[in-house]
């Protein structure tokens, strides 16, 4: 029953060595033959629709008064569907076909937002250096999603939870340690990265590998600047072909000299539902990869959010009825 408690849901996972006993996982996979289960790595997820965070991220979508939309404030072009990475370029031309920057510049968070995106080193194991001026344009992004009605709602929520304290430079000090706070990313003893730089900015290791950029105005301001070549929509087989008004995708694409496979992202939304959204879901689990099934519109996503400690690690949505598992 609902009750107005989040209904629990119960994660299996197996850990430890990457030869798992393969009966062991027989025999587990037996006694939950009636429960819908995925199996990821190491991990078994029961891929159960999680009601509450459903309803919960549904009032923020519609509360989400910032949000771009489709046809109107911008259109993109998907033409052709991805291959191998290997297998070239499906997509002559951008993802992009326009956006309205008058407005998307008009809007206090997502100025705030765009001023930040230059504030990085992308590549890993490269120590980041904040100035103040940095710190400064961090505070002011906070101070602009804190007064919006969906960063109000998520508040209010981890409130209720026992998640947040209840004064607002508080929990805008929490949203600046698990966004903004400094950590040494993986293999490296410097501090290279952050969740907002992951997820928001777009991170490269070593040259070779593509981590984070889930976020489509940086996907979009990279395109525009001949960064990004976008090479096509993601789905898996015999799934729907995405219509250019669905405002979560997966796509391929190259950045920096690197290919990324699948990376998914939602389009057009505000920073603040993302911040929100993500934010949520990681202070509700201690666990180091939380993944939530939801429904938010029309799209059943699981939403994905590896944590680093007391920060964000990554975070993306996962579109279940059309996309496969992102490439983090």
């Amino acid at each position: 029953m609902f009750n107005g408690q989040q209904t629990p849901i119960r994660h299996w996972s197996v850990r430890g060595n990457v030869n798992v006993d393969l009966k062991f996982e027989k025999r587990l996979r037996s006694y939950s033959v009636n429960l819908p289960i995925l199996f990821m790595g190491l991990q078994l997820v029961r891929e159960a629709l999680n009601h509450e965070l459903s309803t919960l991220f549904n009032e923020m979508w519609d509360m989400d008064v910032n949000r771009l939309m489709p046809g109107k404030d911008y259109t993109i072009d998907l033409q052709g569907k991805a291959g191998a990475a290997q297998q070239g370029d499906s997509a002559a031309r951008r993802l992009f076909h326009n956006v309205n920057e008058e407005r998307l510049k008009s809007i206090k968070t997502f100025a705030t937002f765009i001023s930040l995106l230059d504030n990085y080193e992308t590549s890993t194991g490269v120590a980041e250096v904040v100035t103040p001026e940095e710190i400064a344009e961090n505070n002011h992004f906070l101070d602009a999603i804190l007064a919006t009605k969906v960063m109000k709602l998520a508040h209010e929520y981890l409130l209720k939870k026992n998640l947040a304290k209840p004064d607002l430079a508080d929990f805008k000090h929490q949203l600046y340690d698990i966004w903004f706070q400094l950590y040494a990313r993986k293999g490296g003893d410097s501090p290279d990265s952050c969740g907002f730089e992951h997820v928001f900015v777009g991170e490269t290791r070593r040259g070779k590998q593509i981590l984070g950029l889930h976020n489509w105005v940086q996907f979009y301001l990279q395109e525009k600047r001949n960064q990004i070549d976008y090479k096509g929509y993601v789905t898996q087989k015999n799934k729907t072909r995405p219509d250019k008004d669905d405002q979560v995708l997966s796509i391929q694409f190259s950045w920096k000299g690197s290919v990324k496979p699948i990376g998914s992202t939602f389009i057009g939304v505000s920073p603040e539902f993302e911040f929100a959204l993500y934010t949520i879901i990681f202070l509700l689990s201690e666990g180091k990869v939380t993944r939530e099934t939801v429904m938010i519109e029309e799209y059943k996503l699981q939403i994905v959010v590896c944590r680093h400690g007391h920060h964000i690690g990554t975070a993306y949505p996962v579109l279940l009825n059309t996309s496969s598992e992102d490439s983090t």
